[in-house]
């Protein structure tokens, strides 16, 4: 194509006036028309709309327009011109078009019927051509960039933790080992163990769990970090809300206490929804049309509402009541448990019809660093629990007594051999801090509408399922 036109991107014609010589190019989603004339809908994935092209058959050789298939690629020289039709302003009248890739109709994966998410799933490689898959991942693009700069405008320092660790931040032992030795030939010490000292990093190394620990590191010195990146967890768990791979935000704050650590929680997420209402409408409001009518309204509701901030027993106790009351759940309610996502959210949508900042846990079902309350039963801990999706956020603020802290490891009979490092920061210059993470996949589950963490992630790692 022999242009001195400078390429527009769709999102950017869609606003011009018309009149103009224009370039575009992008993949065909449609072609229609009749003997004369050819309407091609075009789409470069800079939006979730597709401007039109309107081809005059006379002018185009039959052989280019059976080329001209849903998923091909081409580029398109015309006039912007007002559309005559609805649903957009301006549209191209094509003046030369040229194939830079043709799509076989019958093998494409992408029909225009619609298909399952299920389905889109086995084909990851190319759902992200779908409207639905683009939306999701442009909202995915804009909320990591509101992630740094809202940290970025209060001073936080973005702080790189490993991937690569010897810590089991959660305790629960649910990591993927990192190894270089010959799994068909391990060596052994005279124990008969496997023989860390010969492998890479001579000891037994996972992939990261959370940046947490070493985020406190960072606070210690920093006062104010924050960490954002891809965390794995080995956990054998098949549900629409776990994946194996994915991506934490996690700030750390020294001087910062639990209630400190509650508002930032909740200014930050609120700051998020308004971002993502403001600079991702057009795709939020596909989502909403197409598969959510309450999104919009959801989002809405949350940015312009004070989250309700409520103690873990007087929750316990709102739910014992629901249940004397006829409310009926699948798991059992009483002092002590964990609460499932059920419960949490009837706490959100039944009881308070807002979001809930869930306080003051029993200390036997939270993290070994978290603070102890006087009461010597609970944890200074927090967890943000919203619509739809239950906890969105888990916190804390974190031990800073070096004897509390030690008693608790020990209590817990963890191997502090990999901990050391960690409790030098009670040992040497102690401070308040606290600090939380936030599930970015579980952020996109609620500001997309999507209902399974699989879809608002571009390639998923589910136990069995590693492709790509």
């Amino acid at each position: 194509m022999e242009t001195t036109t400078v390429r527009t991107k769709v999102k950017d014609l869609l606003k011009k006036q018309p009149g103009q010589e224009v370039l575009a190019k992008g993949w065909v989603r449609t072609k229609r028309g009749n003997k004369e004339v050819a309407f091609i809908a075009l789409n470069d994935g800079s939006t979730i709309n597709n401007i039109q092209i309107v081809v005059d058959k006379t002018k185009v050789e039959d052989s280019l327009l059976s080329k001209i298939t849903t998923g091909a690629c081409i580029g398109v020289c015309g006039t912007l011109v007002e559309s005559l039709g609805s649903g957009q302003a301006v549209e191209i009248q094509a003046s030369e078009i040229v194939v830079y890739g043709e799509c076989d109709p019958m093998r494409y994966p992408l029909q225009k019927k619609d298909t399952s998410f299920e389905y889109l799933r086995t084909v990851a490689h190319m759902r992200m051509r779908t409207n639905t898959f683009g939306a999701v991942l442009r909202i995915r693009n804009q909320m990591a960039y509101a992630i740094h700069e809202y940290f970025h405008s209060k001073g936080f320092v973005y702080l790189n933790t490993p991937l690569i660790t010897e810590s089991d931040c959660e305790g629960a032992g649910q990591m993927f080992q990192v190894t270089t030795l010959d799994l068909n030939n391990v060596p052994k010490n005279k124990k008969g163990a496997v023989d860390y000292s010969k492998d890479f990093f001579a000891k037994q190394t996972s992939l990261t769990v959370s940046g947490q620990l070493e985020g406190e590191l960072g606070a210690t010195a920093l006062g104010e970090i924050y960490t954002f990146g891809p965390t794995f967890r080995a956990e054998n768990s098949n549900t629409p809300r776990h994946l194996a791979e994915f991506w934490m935000i996690e700030p750390e704050m020294a001087f910062y206490d639990i209630k400190d650590n509650m508002d930032l929680a909740e200014d930050f997420i609120k700051h998020l929804v308004k971002y993502a209402l403001n600079n991702c409408y057009d795709d939020i409001k596909f989502l909403n049309d197409r598969y959510d009518s309450e999104l919009i309204s959801r989002l809405e509701g949350v940015a312009d509402t004070e989250f309700v901030r409520l103690p873990y027993t007087e929750g316990i106790k709102i739910l014992e009541e629901a249940i004397k009351n006829g409310t009926q759940f699948e798991y059992p309610v009483s002092w002590g448990v964990d609460l499932q996502s059920e419960h949490e959210r009837y706490l959100v949508e039944k009881h308070f019809n807002k979001p809930v900042i869930l306080t003051d846990y029993p200390k036997d079902i939270k993290a070994f660093y978290m603070k102890q309350n006087e009461d010597g039963k609970t944890v200074r801990a927090m967890d943000v629990l919203f619509p739809k999706i239950g906890e969105i956020i888990g916190g804390s603020e974190r031990e800073a007594s070096l004897q509390k802290l030690e008693a608790r490891v020990d209590e817990l009979k963890m191997s502090r051999n990999n901990l050391e490092w960690y409790i030098d920061t009670r040992r040497f210059g102690s401070c308040p801090h606290s600090g939380f993470g936030l599930g970015f996949e579980r952020l996109l589950l609620f500001v997309t509408g999507m209902t399974n963490i699989r879809d608002v992630i571009p390639f998923p790692r589910t136990p069995k399922n590693a492709e790509y």
